[in-house]
């Protein structure tokens, strides 16, 4: 299994419920395709550096998570299928990839406190 982080982008018209639910349904598709999810974060709305489908803004998420390398594929099409997702971006870490992750991880929960 290969160590994968993928972020991607809400529409910002979604109201929290709706956010939650798309989330919960990415993270749902990955656990039914076998993946590990190992952490997520959600890093709320922000500006973005270009406007994106006439939008200046949008609801910003991370996952971390292990899958087999068949699974990425049919993962970004759902992506591709939802409209409230703007954009989305992932990429397979390597060891120095995985490591900076974990500083970025304990970065993070110490902000969160």
């Amino acid at each position: 299994m290969n160590h994968y982080e993928t972020v991607f982008i809400l529409n910002p018209v979604l109201s929290d419920t709706q956010v939650k639910e798309t989330v919960k349904k990415f993270e749902d598709y990955l656990v039914s395709k076998g993946a590990e999810v190992v952490y997520k974060e959600d890093w709320g709305l922000k500006k973005l550096a270009y406007t994106i489908q006439n939008k200046k803004s949008g609801f910003y998420h991370l996952f971390e998570f292990k899958a087999d390398g068949t699974a990425i594929a049919p993962f970004e099409l759902e992506f591709r299928r939802d409209d409230s997702v703007m954009r989305y971006l992932t990429v397979k870490l390597d060891k120095h990839a995985a490591a900076w992750a974990e500083v970025r991880k304990e970065r993070y929960k110490s902000v969160k406190k």
